[in-house]
């Protein structure tokens, strides 16, 4: 008879004990705004998959791609001023 036999890598890596690290966190935290304007994006574009966008979800979707690219660019900027050492530009 052959045992079956799990391989303890893929078994531990799901565990109860493994939490993500800080630096993990603090980039999820950073990365959370564009997050945030990217579902607002979804959000106004679902909205119009039905039906004849009007002027005011025409509006909508505007503002949300304007605050989805500038949540992305507010991120590049912060993480290519992080890259820098020394403040240098």
């Amino acid at each position: 008879m052959s045992h079956i036999v799990t391989v303890q890598d893929a078994v531990t890596a799901f565990a109860d004990w493994i939490e993500p690290t800080d630096a993990e966190l603090d980039a999820i935290e950073q990365e959370m705004p564009v997050v945030q304007a990217d579902v607002e994006l979804l959000d106004a574009q679902i909205i119009t998959l039905d039906r004849i966008p009007t002027e005011l979800d025409n509006r909508r979707l505007r503002r949300a791609r304007r605050r989805a690219l500038a949540a992305r660019v507010s991120l590049a900027n912060r993480t290519a001023d992080a890259a820098l050492p020394g403040g240098a530009a």
